[in-house]
Parts: C-alpha cells; structure tokens; sequence
C-alpha cells in the first residue's frame, strides 16, 4: 500500500477501510498532537474533509488560485453524506484560512464573512463529529 519510503514521513490515512487492514501514517515529527490524531483516525473511519463537504458553497469559497500545487485534491467538492447535520467549522476535519496556500494568502473564506470560523484549527472533534461517528456506525 506505501508507494514511497516518504509517504511514511507524513500524516495521512485512507478515507475509509481498504482491504484487510487499515493504515494510518503518523509520522513523530509534525504528527503526534490530539487533533491530529483524530483528523487521521475519522479518515480511517470513513469522514472527508468537512471543505470537501457536497453543500460546502454555502458556507465557504475555496481560492484555488492560492492553494499549493498538487495540494488541490484537499479542496475538491465531492459527493458526501453529511448524515444530517450541519456545517461544521469548528471540525476538526476542516482547514484553516490558510492551510496549503502558496502566497500567504488565503485558501479558505467563510460566507458570509465570518472571522473566527476558519482562523484557527480545531484541537478536538467537535459535537458534531462525533455526532457523525455516532450516525455512521450506529452508537447511541
């Protein structure tokens, strides 16, 4: 499943089960804090980034003029179920303002403009993911 020795350097997972096992990657440097930690298991458990979210033009544009080249995939819309709850900005599945941007400026911006809302990273899931783990799985 490792296509390089430096995808081992990195944090990253899967979204969702792929064959027998799953791997998560979460290399000492960069990667061991909580947040992180969680952001990479809820991809193993299945969740995308909440940016990448089907309703996501509602609540935020995404500036792809700004966004680091080969990093866009982070960014595309794609077709979710977002198991009835709302949009999230305080996920710890979403990016900053600026996360992957090439010229400092930024990739993220709320609509309407909220600034809070993707300023800062999240530290712990919030309600609502784990209000989403619960629905996928079933758990009370």
């Amino acid at each position: 499943m490792i296509e390089r020795a430096s995808d081992m350097s990195r944090c990253w997972s899967y979204v969702g089960r792929r064959g027998g096992g799953q791997i998560v990657s979460l290399a000492r440097r960069g990667c061991v804090y909580h947040q992180v930690i969680q952001h990479e298991l809820l991809h193993a458990l299945g969740f995308n980034h909440e940016q990448t979210r089907s309703d996501r033009d509602r609540y935020v544009r995404i500036y792809y003029q700004n966004i680091l080249r080969g990093q866009e995939h982070n960014f595309r819309k794609i077709n979710t179920n977002n198991l009835g709850t709302p949009y999230d900005y305080g996920s710890v599945m979403h990016y900053g303002r600026y996360a992957f941007s090439a010229n400092r400026q930024p990739t993220i911006v709320p609509i309407p403009q909220r600034p809070m809302c993707v300023d800062r990273r999240a530290t712990q899931m919030s309600r609502m993911d784990i209000l989403r783990v619960k629905r996928l799985y079933g758990c009370r």
